[in-house]
């Protein structure tokens, strides 16, 4: 049942610091069919399980949905489905099991012993492309600290499940430990690391702080990872973040000045994109990155137009902003990509989300119209002002111009006065001299 979709180059360069060119691991995919998922459910899930196991660097030969009514705590599927695939598996020469469900260590270790080979879950094939593609200081400790918070509890000693290289984050990632080093010592690196990522949290956290006294609207681009998060940033402020066809391209937060229609400025962040089941880990490690978003005035939602299940993209999305406490920002919805489907796709688009903008990032349809919305929303986070101003106190009407938009300027004998819009954080600065 191999399908064509799910084929891939052979050979690459590997992510090791070693950069010897070596032979791709084959992998064998396998979802679970439970009477709570439905079978389309659970081929969506295959299907992205493919992607993320490409982007990993393996290469998927076969799958296998397997139908339970309920899970076998000691190998997830039952040993004798488990022992039917393991003869699949060696016929095919596969070299790691990847499920897509999340495997306790107990049912990691005996289902190696039945397959004979590296048997992983999904959150390792997802920790395994973030150690891959962590480039900043931040970002590689990051994903050093959620890749010792998996594999904490899987360190038994040094038998064969662990000393063998192993699939993707059990065998690289930046700064990793070698998987025989002691509980003492990862428990003492992991703490170094929270104490590092506290310090960078302050040192990002100052940053937000000054541009909150500008009072410069923020906006956070949040959506499905490889939804053109990065290409819709440097699309609106000519920024130049990297660009890659692959999911997880872009790790490290990103803010650029945006100018709106009203001839206001905000500021645009990117950040790192999310996926269905994104490890619980990897939320808690990134909390600093993720600040970008919670601290927003608006979210800008972007989706994947040309993907099968819009739908379930935004929940998953919603699903992380829920969990970082920022499902109460206001959010403004953009379909991308909309230049590479057909018409009745986007009458479908317009039919169930009547409310959201159809743009394509990378041939610009669409972006004059985003900016419009976008100015829309923040100016109902405004307020307006007329206000009395001396004219020995000129740093006041700077800062009118500067954070709002002035509607009216006149003068008379005791100053200048002003009819002002500004958003509802700056408001308090000009209180004392509203008339």
């Amino acid at each position: 049942m191999t399908s064509d979709h799910l084929r891939r180059s052979r050979r690459r360069l590997t992510a090791t610091v070693t950069d010897l060119e070596v032979e791709v691991q084959r992998a064998f995919l396998i979802g679970v069919l439970t009477p709570d998922r439905t079978t389309v459910d659970a081929e969506r899930g295959l299907d992205e399980l493919a992607l993320l196991t490409a982007t990993s660097g393996s290469d998927p030969i076969d799958e296998e949905i397997v139908r339970r009514r309920e899970i076998d705590p000691a190998t997830f599927i039952g040993s004798g489905k488990a022992k039917e695939l393991a003869s699949l598996t060696t016929a095919l020469d596969i070299d790691v099991v990847v499920f897509d469900n999340e495997l306790t260590p107990a049912q990691q270790r005996n289902l190696q012993k039945i397959f004979q080979c590296d048997v992983v879950d999904r959150e390792a094939v997802i920790l395994d492309i973030f150690a891959q593609h962590a480039t900043s200081k931040v970002g590689s400790l990051q994903v050093e600290l959620a890749m010792h918070h998996y594999n904490l509890p899987r360190l038994r000693g040094k038998g064969q499940a662990l000393s063998q290289q192993g699939f993707g984050v059990l065998a690289r990632g930046p700064g990793e430990t070698k998987l025989e080093t002691d509980r003492r010592r990862i428990l003492e690196r992991m703490s170094r690391i929270e104490r590092d990522l506290k310090a960078a949290a302050k040192h990002r956290a100052t940053q937000r702080k000054s541009r909150k006294r500008q009072s410069i609207p923020q906006v956070a681009i949040v959506g499905y990872t490889n939804a053109g998060k990065s290409t819709l940033l440097n699309a609106l402020t000519d920024a130049d973040v990297l660009v890659k066809d692959q999911l997880f391209a872009t790790l490290d937060p990103t803010v650029r000045r945006l100018a709106l229609p009203d001839n206001r400025i905000a500021l645009l962040a990117d950040t790192v994109g999310f996926v269905r089941q994104l490890p619980h880990h990897l939320v808690e490690a990134f909390q600093s990155t993720l600040a970008e978003v919670t601290e927003a005035d608006l979210l800008l939602h972007v989706v994947d137009a040309t993907d099968p299940d819009p739908a379930g993209q935004m929940n998953a999305v919603r699903q992380v902003l829920s969990e970082i406490h920022a499902i109460h920002i206001p959010e403004v919805v953009a379909f991308n990509k909309v230049d590479l489907v057909d018409d009745p796709v986007r009458e479908r688009i317009r039919n169930l989300y009547p409310d959201a903008s159809l743009i394509s990032a990378a041939s610009g349809i669409g972006l004059g119209d985003l900016l419009g919305v976008i100015a829309d929303h923040l100016e109902r986070q405004t307020v307006s002002l007329t206000i009395g101003v001396p004219y020995e106190r000129g740093d006041i009407v700077a800062a009118a111009h500067r954070l709002g938009q002035v509607l009216a300027e006149k003068h008379d004998d005791d100053g200048t006065i002003l009819e002002v819009r500004v958003p509802l954080q700056a408001a308090p600065r000009f209180a004392e001299f509203s008339l």
